[in-house]
C-alpha cells in the first residue's frame, strides 16, 4: 500500500450495521405521516443521505409536505434505537487494524452520532481525532457534494488520487469522486438488496466486495494496478 495516503471509511453501512436502523425509524415516521414506504425501499432509493434531504426528495417527488418537527423526531428516535441495537459490521476491526496507511470516517452523521455508535461497537479506538462529519465541515454540505471527503484529506496532508474510500450508497461514491478518490464499494450490511453492487459500480465504484476480510487485499490490488497503468 505504499502508493496510498489515506482510506476513508464512510459511517453508516460500511463500519456500523445502522441503515437499517434509521430506515425502519424514517419508514415508521413516514407512514405515520401519510407517506407508505417500507424500510427496505427506504434504505435502496435515499441510502446515505440526510433524513432532511430524504424528506426534500419525497416531498417534490410526491408532491406532499411533511410537518417540519418530523426531522427532530425521527432523528431523536434514530439515536435512541442506534444506542440499543447497532451492531459493527462483521470484520471491520480486523479489517483496519490490517492497513499500513492512515484512516478516518466521513459521514453525513453528525459527529456525536459517530461517535455513540463507534462507541458502542468498540470501534473508536480505531479512529481518535480521525472523524469528520460533513454537518459540521465549513460549508456544511453533506454527501454527494465532496466537501467532507476534501475536508478530511486537507486535514491529514492526503491526496485525493492517492486516497480510497469505502462506500455503500451512490451518493457517497458520487461525493467521493467528485473529491478526486478512487472508490471501492461494500455491500455487506443488513441493507444490502438485489442489484446494490451493479448501483455501486454504476454510480463509479472500482470493484465491490461484501466481506470486509477482502478489502486490504482488494485495495493492494488496485493501487499496483494503477501504477502499472
Amino acid at each position: 500500500m505504499s502508493t496510498i495516503d489515506l482510506v476513508i471509511f464512510d459511517c453508516d453501512g460500511v463500519l456500523v450495521d445502522s441503515e437499517i436502523v434509521a430506515a425502519r425509524v424514517g419508514a415508521e415516521m413516514l407512514s405515520a405521516a401519510g407517506f407508505d414506504i417500507a424500510p427496505e425501499e427506504l434504505a435502496r432509493r435515499y441510502s446515505g443521505l440526510t433524513f432532511q434531504d430524504i424528506l426534500l426528495k419525497i416531498e417534490k417527488e410526491a408532491e406532499t409536505l411533511f410537518e417540519a418537527s418530523l426531522i427532530d423526531r425521527a432523528e431523536a428516535e434514530v439515536d435512541k434505537r442506534l444506542l440499543a441495537e447497532v451492531k459493527p459490521i462483521e470484520g471491520v476491526a480486523q479489517a483496519v487494524e490490517a492497513l499500513t496507511v492512515k484512516s478516518c470516517v466521513c459521514s453525513n452523521s453528525s459527529s456525536k452520532r459517530i461517535d455513540a455508535m463507534l462507541r458502542k461497537t468498540d470501534l473508536a479506538p480505531y479512529f481518535e481525532g480521525r472523524i469528520f462529519s460533513a454537518l459540521e465541515t465549513p460549508s456544511r454540505r453533506p454527501k454527494p457534494a465532496p466537501d467532507v471527503f476534501e475536508h478530511a484529506a486537507a486535514a491529514l496532508k492526503a491526496r485525493p488520487e492517492r486516497t480510497f474510500v469505502v462506500e455503500d450508497s451512490v451518493h457517497g461514491v458520487a461525493g467521493a469522486l467528485k473529491a478526486g478518490m478512487r472508490v471501492v464499494g461494500f455491500t455487506g450490511a443488513s441493507h444490502t438488496h438485489p442489484g446494490h453492487a451493479d448501483m455501486l459500480t454504476e454510480a463509479g465504484a472500482e470493484t465491490v466486495i461484501h466481506r470486509m476480510a477482502d478489502l486490504g487485499s482488494v485495495v493492494d490490488a488496485l493501487s499496483r494496478w494503477s501504477e502499472r497503468a
